[in-house]
């Protein structure tokens, strides 16, 4: 090619290089501040735990792994002791908002959808001493799910789900937690299952009344990080979104 030819090419090269710097550095820049208001933000992008990490630590520990677009808790490799596990958390928190997501339970398995953690490891041990949790279950097998308030979709200890809406152990269920100025919903593979006043009267009387009522920070912070949590049992999360209200 001629060198006058060359040169326009060049610089059509440089200015589109240019622009995919600057449209990769937005990207970062919008994936590490959050969305706006209004503006759905992934929380999970199906290939790494970037985003998540350990309840008091820097990273995600290594008995979360990433397989087939999920977040999956690897129970067989915690319990031959090849990995560490613990609840994960967000980078950020969360007051108003609409959270999507995806969760599969294995057979009599456990886990949980905690809301508005604060992560104060020397002031609280576990993510549910102040978040309170959204059940995630085999209803069919696990135990707890003999406990009135301990089903899927239910806010655990708090509040019972109805209708009940939860999938068998092994299949995809869809999840939607909505908050607003005190309001929280819960939506469960389309059906609204969950709808109450967040910290007044009514909810104070609830966590008295709940395994919580020892627990001083439980229930009452407006603001948190979102927990997904490890219960030992294999467990599988994907399509995780968020939107601020």
């Amino acid at each position: 090619m001629a060198l006058r030819h060359l040169l326009p090419v060049l610089s059509l090269a440089a200015l589109v290089a240019c622009q995919s710097s600057d449209s990769i550095s937005m990207t970062s820049q919008n994936q590490s501040s959050g969305s706006k208001a209004g503006e759905w933000q992934s929380l999970f992008d199906g290939k790494s735990t970037q985003g998540w990490h350990t309840y008091g630590k820097t990273t995600a520990s290594n008995g979360w792994k990433v397989e087939d677009g999920a977040l999956h808790l690897d129970a067989a490799a915690l319990k031959a002791g090849q990995a560490q596990g613990g609840d994960i958390v967000t980078q950020e928190s969360y007051d108003n908002f609409h959270l999507k997501l995806d969760w599969k339970i294995a057979p009599n398995g456990n886990s949980g959808i905690i809301l508005f953690v604060q992560e104060d490891p020397a002031k609280y041990q576990q993510t549910w001493n102040t978040g309170l949790e959204i059940q995630v279950l085999d209803n069919a097998g696990h135990p707890d799910a003999k406990i009135h308030k301990h089903r899927a979709g239910d806010v655990y200890d708090l509040i019972a789900s109805s209708p009940e809406t939860a999938k068998p152990a092994g299949q995809w269920n869809q999840v939607e937690i909505i908050s607003q100025n005190g309001r929280l919903e819960v939506i469960q593979n389309g059906k609204k299952v969950v709808s109450t006043t967040m910290w007044d009267d009514n909810w104070r009387t609830l966590i008295a009344g709940s395994k919580f009522a020892s627990m001083p920070g439980f229930g009452t912070f407006k603001s948190g990080k979102i927990a997904l949590q490890d219960h030992g049992d294999d467990v599988w999360y994907r399509n995780i979104q968020i939107k601020r209200l």
